[in-house]
């Protein structure tokens, strides 16, 4: 198709669906081939683009002073036949017109809109390319083109792959589609979008691929067979094809052979629109569809140029001929009338269903429209430059008479205007469009009919970031019940669990393990669990942190309650005692015990019994130290009130003896104060000493637990606590040992035996007590101790002072001094 013009663009479209070559014997000239199969909307968007040069030279503000001029040709799908054609239009050499017998003024063409096909773009663009003839695709989409290096002069108004498969990506992403096979055609078309599946998916965290097969050209029966067995033995039940509708029509017949249905298609722009697929054979199978198509666009009066074509070209008189069923005179040789008729060329278009005037859905028809109203406005920028201002060397310009179609390329580049349905057209660095896709839904109606409704569209709004609009309530789900399919390897760890990764097999599948203790995952599909802060553990769910659990020997536990009311309770009894001793301080047997020594020492077990409490409630800095501090004095008080008490023992038997006098000189009331202060003092001296160099203080135990927080008083020094401790036996085991060698004393001095019995309980309850304390954890450490002090407090108290108050309180006929007297001479006597 051609049409004269000041400046002729040029177009290679689809106007047959295959070719036949004839015999290449050599032995005669060869014959071009011959195109069967007319393809009524490859031959619309030839006539879209004769329509948009017309109404460009009809448009008084574009181009004013030039008029355009187009010569299409027919790839009949062949690469050999469209870079032929390609060739043909930028040489000039064309079968019919010369334009220019001399080559010299404006060339043949000064750019060729096309082609249909990213394996043919390829071919053409490279040669293109080396003599820098802008070329626009509207429909060629293998984002092998954006390369520059390769291809400087390219340019398209259809997106490129890389942007159709990150669109398909969102609608992963968006139905949380993990797992999904990739089927894909043999061609540049079908393996760069491939690529871009295989690097581009793991990364944007879309998903997998489940198998990845690759689509024969032809009907391949036995390859169609694996291919649908895979599909058919594999999980996953998205399958996106990318790919064009021929393979599409192969596949189809086997899938419905083997009765495939439950799966979830994604279509490639090359498919989704293909009116061949929409029957309702394949309905049952193809329902529910999701497919990303080139942008729909309106286009004004374009429906009245069609009706308008005039019957003066080869090629609308084979329209013509495929519309109406005729033919036009005279018929071929041979030819049989089958129904056919002579066309005489009134028949009336509008009276004939045909798609090639349905203008509602222009899909590849905008893309040629915008392609050629780019070039136009290059063309037009151009033109307008002012001399001595121009971009190329010394400032010049170019001019009609001597056009270059790579000064084109330049203003090509900058071009920006916007189409009269309000979509902006301009092209980035590498010559890409703006990218926006429309997706699409195949529905099936209750009538059995379908219809490819709009449901959303994907828009690049920078390099990065691409926003996905879906109206999931117009969808249709070919699935019971009407919602989207699961299509997953692994189902979904929840929070709690990590994933671990199945050996040899996409990392998509995967195992959910439960987070271990102490670590969390509060994500879906967390890939690794973290480890909470030291005062936090994890919940039972593992799903979030929560404070540890403090433990320490409380005032509100039953343990604590006991030990407070038994430490309570021996304060209480110290308290009884002495108020009988006091009220009873002058009868014999409290005169006789050495009053002062005895009071002295229920006070010291008064405060032992209240030294316990400091070691029940929360360990804080002042009562870590008081609490050592004043269990180690109360105890060397009280030994040391013992030990004299003993050596006062010692001290009048031997008085009572021949020459013995001078034994109680030593051991007078001052003598004994002194020797128990000197005592008490060294003691102090220790705690002194020990909360000088390294005091006890409050410590975090996380070792004893995981899950616990044990408070606990540091002891601090080990050395100072085993002096304190050592001191306080010391002085138990030096009274045991007095108190052991005067144990068979005159029965009115039975106190011996007394003493003697409550070293024994004692120093048998701190020495039971080494092991139970360094084995217990947490608070049991301190209840041990609580319990030993109370256990050796309450033994020296019902020793010492048991037997005295059962005398004074129930046996007051022997408390006196005759009786006490009377067993003392029976003893000497006997």
């Amino acid at each position: 198709m051609r049409k004269d013009g000041d400046v002729v663009l040029g177009g290679l479209f689809e106007i047959h669906f295959f070719s036949v070559f004839g015999d290449l014997s050599f032995t005669s000239e060869p014959q071009h081939p011959t195109c069967h199969g007319f393809d009524i909307l490859g031959f619309r968007q030839a006539q879209t683009m004769a329509f948009a040069i017309d109404e460009i030279n009809r448009n008084s503000e574009l181009l004013p002073d030039v008029t355009l001029g187009y010569s299409l040709y027919d790839n009949c799908v062949e690469l050999g036949i469209g870079f032929r054609a390609a060739l043909a239009l930028i040489s000039g050499q064309e079968e019919q017109i010369i334009l220019n017998e001399t080559c010299v003024g404006i060339p043949p063409v000064l750019a060729i809109v096309g082609d249909s096909s990213s394996t043919r773009t390829i071919a053409i663009s490279t040669i293109l390319g080396l003599y820098r003839v802008p070329m626009v695709s509207y429909f060629a989409t293998c984002s092998c083109l954006s390369d520059r290096q390769k291809f400087p002069s390219f340019f398209r108004t259809i997106p490129s792959d890389f942007f159709q498969v990150h669109a398909m990506i969102q609608i992963l992403k968006h139905f949380g589609w993990s797992w999904a096979g990739l089927l894909i055609s043999d061609d540049d078309y079908g393996l760069h979008a491939a690529r871009s599946f295989q690097s581009d998916l793991s990364v944007s965290g879309g998903g997998c691929l489940a198998y990845l097969e690759v689509l024969p050209w032809g009907n391949d029966p036995g390859e169609l067979r694996r291919i649908v067995d895979i599909m058919k033995k594999s999980t996953a039940r998205v399958v996106i094809v990318f790919a064009h509708e021929s393979h599409m029509i192969d596949l189809m017949e086997e899938v419905v052979r083997q009765n495939l249905t439950g799966l979830q298609w994604l279509a490639s722009e090359a498919w989704t629109t293909a009116a061949v697929l929409q029957t309702p054979h394949l309905m049952p199978y193809l329902g529910g569809t999701l497919g990303i198509a080139i942008r729909r666009g309106e286009i004004p009066g374009l429906r009245n140029f069609l009706l308008e074509i005039l019957l003066n070209d080869l090629q609308v008189n084979q329209f013509w001929e495929f519309t109406f069923q005729c033919r036009f005179a005279p018929p071929p040789a041979g030819w049989v009338e089958n129904g056919e008729t002579i066309c005489t060329g009134e028949e009336d278009l509008e009276s004939v269903e045909t798609e090639f005037l349905d203008v509602s859905n222009l899909r590849p028809e905008y893309n040629v429209y915008k392609a050629v109203y780019a070039l136009a406005y290059a063309l037009d920028d151009m033109l307008q430059c002012e001399p001595g201002r121009g971009p190329f060397s010394g400032g010049r310009c170019a001019n009609v008479q001597t056009l270059e179609p790579w000064q084109l390329v330049y203003y090509l580049e900058k071009v920006n205007f916007t189409t009269t349905f309000g979509d902006q057209v301009s092209f980035d660095a590498n010559g890409d469009a703006l990218p926006i896709y429309d997706v699409m839904n195949w529905l099936w109606l209750p009538n059995g009919q379908t219809e490819v409704q709009y449901v959303g569209d994907v828009k690049m709004l920078d390099i990065e970031g691409k926003e996905l609009t879906l109206y999931e309530d117009k969808i249709f789900w070919n699935f019971e019940p009407k919602k989207p399919p699961r299509s997953a390897c692994s189902e979904n760890c929840p929070p709690g669990t990590r994933m671990l990764r199945k050996k040899g097999e996409p990392e998509c599948c995967f195992d959910c393990i439960v987070c271990s203790d102490g670590k969390i995952s509060n994500k879906t599909n967390s890939l690794e669990c973290f480890s909470c802060p030291e005062d936090f553990w994890s919940s039972p769910q593992r799903d979030h942190c929560i404070p540890k659990k403090t433990e320490f020997l409380s005032y509100q536990e039953p343990l604590g309650i006991c030990l407070t009311v038994a430490s309570l309770l021996g304060t209480f009894i110290c308290t009884v005692v002495l108020g009988i001793f006091i009220y009873h301080r002058s009868t014999p047997i409290v005169r006789a015990n050495n009053s002062e020594l005895s009071f002295q020492l229920l006070l010291s077990l008064k405060l032992c019994f209240l030294c316990s409490l400091l070691f029940i409630g929360r360990p804080r800095l002042w009562t870590c130290p008081l609490r050592h501090v004043a269990f180690g004095i109360s105890f060397v008080l009280c030994v040391s009130c013992i030990l004299v008490k003993t050596m006062v023992v010692l001290a009048v038997f031997k008085a009572s003896k021949p020459g013995g006098g001078a034994s109680l000189k030593w051991f007078g009331v001052s003598q004994q104060r002194g020797t128990v202060l000197i005592l008490t003092s060294v003691q102090a001296a220790i705690c002194t000493a020990w909360l000088v160099s390294s005091s006890p203080t409050p410590h975090k135990n996380t070792q004893y637990y995981n899950d616990k927080i044990v408070f606990e008083c540091a002891i601090g020094s080990s050395v100072g606590f085993s002096v304190l401790l050592g001191y306080i036996g010391l002085l138990a085991i030096l009274s045991f040992l007095i108190a052991f060698l005067t144990r068979n004393l005159p029965d009115n001095f039975n106190e011996a035996k007394l003493i003697t019995f409550s070293m024994l309980i004692f120093c048998a309850v701190w020495v039971a007590f080494v092991p139970a304390y360094i084995s217990s954890p947490g608070k049991l450490a301190d209840a041990v101790e609580v319990f030993a002090i109370l256990a050796s407090s309450f033994g020296l108290l019902a020793a010492l002072f048991g037997p005295k108050c059962y005398i004074i309180l129930l046996r007051p006929e022997r408390n006196t001094k005759k009786a006490i007297m009377g067993r003392n001479t029976k003893g000497t006597t006997e």
